[in-house]
């Protein structure tokens, strides 16, 4: 366990020092914001993906904002290993011109996300019959949804304000749409913790809530008028659940949530705010994955990825920083996967109590 911590709420705790880990504990897998942070998990998805689910029977729920919600759509194609890695390439591959406008990044993303899919991408994450997909976006309200951009930021300035009071203010400026293959049976038909809309997943849909999802303020240009949802400008899931801090519902059953951290922050805005965590009875049943320390300290630099890769390196430079990082990340795959052969029934199994913070 030399490059994977594994973190977990109490009740999580108790029953994978009980049973050890297999794929029947979990309902509910979670894939969070974070951009190029994510290639430190690549060689988990894969293991994940390829053989941890690989067999699975039962249906599991996946929540995932912006490239978690990428991720996730991944594992609900036909091939979801090749769609991961496609993904993986292609995104750290990405390069764009010395001030890459707006439309520049937007057409990016989009071709990469045409490529990740295929032809049949969108119907196979619709009909899967296992994996039940969930993709946050957020709906802009008032000045966010207007085509004017400074009254966009004015609207999210005021947003960034009223949350430093309470996250629940959020509501007053988005709303948090739930793009869902799972219809009536998601567990998160009726959240409210914020203002929540839960809209039907479809083949004319999937594609647009995928770009909304990943549409980061001023970045790309969000996606407007969603088939099968209300009408507005579509940003970032990240803004209302960057890491989450909302009710998984998943019962007696576990979350399974491999992170590029060992902290949990619970919305966009609350980056900067040390006191601002999520609340324990929401990570009661979650298994959190994480890179340890020791591991985030031998990659290149010391760090992770991040989005500031693209103005601190050169293409080149940071094209070998970030496929080093996909490659060296199978070694927290091999750890995971090393606990999972190992069998049910450890009284040393190597958890820790999950913290928030």
């Amino acid at each position: 366990m030399k490059h994977l911590q594994i973190l977990a709420g109490p009740h999580a705790l108790r029953r994978l020092r009980e049973e050890g880990v297999h794929a029947e504990q979990f309902r509910v897998l979670l894939g969070a914001s974070g951009g190029p942070k994510w290639f430190v998990l690549y060689g988990l998805d894969r293991y994940l993906f390829g053989e941890f689910f690989r067999d699975r029977q039962a249906t599991l729920h996946t929540l995932g904002s912006s490239a978690g919600a990428w991720r996730m759509c991944c594992l609900a194609t036909a091939d979801p290993v090749a769609a991961i890695e496609r993904l993986a390439k292609i995104y750290s591959n990405e390069n764009y011109g010395k001030q890459p406008t707006v439309a520049e990044i937007t057409d990016k993303a989009r071709a990469m996300l045409q490529a990740v899919l295929g032809a049949q991408g969108a119907r196979e994450i619709v009909e899967n019959p296992v994996f039940k997909t969930h993709i946050i976006a957020d709906r802009c309200k008032g000045l966010g949804s207007s085509h004017n951009q400074r009254l966009q930021m004015l609207a999210l300035g005021a947003a960034a304000m009223a949350n430093l009071l309470n996250r629940r203010t959020l509501s007053w400026f988005f709303q948090r749409t739930l793009f869902s293959s799972a219809g009536e049976s998601s567990p998160w038909l009726r959240l409210k913790d914020l203002d929540t809309q839960l809209v039907p997943l479809t083949t004319d849909n999937v594609f647009a809530a995928m770009m909304a999802s990943g549409s980061i303020p001023f970045a790309l240009a969000g996606e407007r008028d969603i088939a099968g949802a209300p009408t507005g400008l579509y940003w970032d899931g990240g803004i209302t659940d960057y890491h989450f801090d909302l009710p998984f519902y998943a019962g007696d059953e576990l979350v399974l949530y491999p992170h590029f951290y060992s902290s949990v922050i619970p919305g966009w805005f609350d980056k900067h705010l040390p006191w601002r965590r999520p609340r324990a009875e929401n990570f009661r049943n979650v298994v959190l994955l994480a890179p340890s320390a020791a591991f985030v300290a031998s990659l290149p630099y010391g760090k992770i990825p991040d989005r500031t890769d693209f103005n601190t390196l050169d293409y080149q430079s940071r094209q070998r920083y970030w496929q080093r990082v996909l490659d060296l990340s199978r070694y927290i795959a091999d750890d995971f996967a090393q606990l999972v052969e190992a069998g049910n029934s450890h009284a040393d199994f190597p958890v820790q109590p999950l913290v928030l913070r």
